[in-house]
């Protein structure tokens, strides 16, 4: 199943595509669907989509062979690497580094255009850096 199609079969869930992924852990192939909504995700929410797309997979599977579908939230700790990753998570706490190296914790302001707007908690300031020059982002949460 393509990105799109499974993208508007979500949305008739009224959830959002964050992110695919297919990891094997403990001999066992895993197919993840990391899911996004104005609400939270909740554990039944999970299981809704889960019954309601698990089907539709089955007839177009991501691997080869046997597989266990897992629908879930991408989390507190997640991985931006894309975009939209960063457009869904406008209002977090961001950590950044860029490809000369530079480290950066942030608060994500905003996203225009191919920019990353963000408030740097060190220098205590606006700035727009972007999107091409990051390596590696992920948010985070302070206690």
């Amino acid at each position: 199943m393509d990105k799109t199609t499974l993208q508007n079969l979500l949305k008739e869930c009224d959830v959002n595509l964050y992110d695919t992924e297919i990891v094997n852990e403990n001999d066992h192939t895993i197919y993840r669907i990391y899911i996004t909504a104005q609400k939270a995700i909740t554990l039944d929410k999970c299981t809704e989509v889960t019954k309601i797309i698990s089907p539709i997979i089955d007839l177009h599977p991501p691997v080869k062979g046997e597989y266990f579908l897992e629908v879930s939230s991408p989390g507190i700790d997640r991985k931006l690497t894309t975009i939209d990753h960063f457009k869904y998570s406008i209002g977090d706490l961001i950590k950044i580094k860029l490809q000369d190296g530079t480290k950066i914790k942030a608060k994500l302001l905003d996203v225009k255009d191919d920019n990353i707007l963000i408030y740097d908690k060190s220098d205590k300031e606006n700035k727009s850096i972007p999107f091409n020059v990051i390596s590696k982002a992920k948010t985070y949460f302070e206690w």
